[in-house]
């Protein structure tokens, strides 16, 4: 019975490793009001869940209308403890273009204060295509 409680542990807990292992880590920044006007979508207003792509992720413009899930893994700079533990779903409705963009992902203020402290200004984040 023992031997069948642990096949059937394992097999439930199997997609969770597979999530975390496909996960890609980077940086985000975030950005403040007003989101619009953006690169993919001009004045269309995409809500507040929303993202700028870096180089990294831009895909020459691909990348518009990509949903990730975008996890804080820990910090960058000197706040202590700066993820709550959340993971936040965004739209990519923006680029962020070099030199400036000094992250993977610029989040919106909103979605960045989902997942950090936005004192902390710039996270380590884990971050998947969904």
């Amino acid at each position: 019975m023992e031997k069948k409680f642990t096949i059937l542990l394992a097999a439930a807990l199997l997609p969770c490793f597979l999530s975390l292992a496909s996960a890609d880590e980077g940086t985000a920044t975030y950005y403040t009001p007003p989101y619009t006007p953006s690169s993919c979508y001009g004045y269309e207003d995409k809500g507040t869940m929303i993202a700028a792509a870096s180089d990294a992720i831009w895909d020459n413009r691909a990348a518009c209308g990509r949903r990730y899930r975008v996890t804080c893994i820990g910090a960058t700079n000197q706040v202590p403890y700066p993820c709550n533990g959340n993971s936040v779903d965004v739209t990519i409705v923006d680029y962020c273009p070099p030199p400036g963009c000094r992250a993977t992902i610029d989040l919106s203020q909103e979605a960045f204060s989902a997942i950090a402290n936005l004192d902390a200004g710039n996270i380590r984040i884990s971050y998947k295509q969904i």
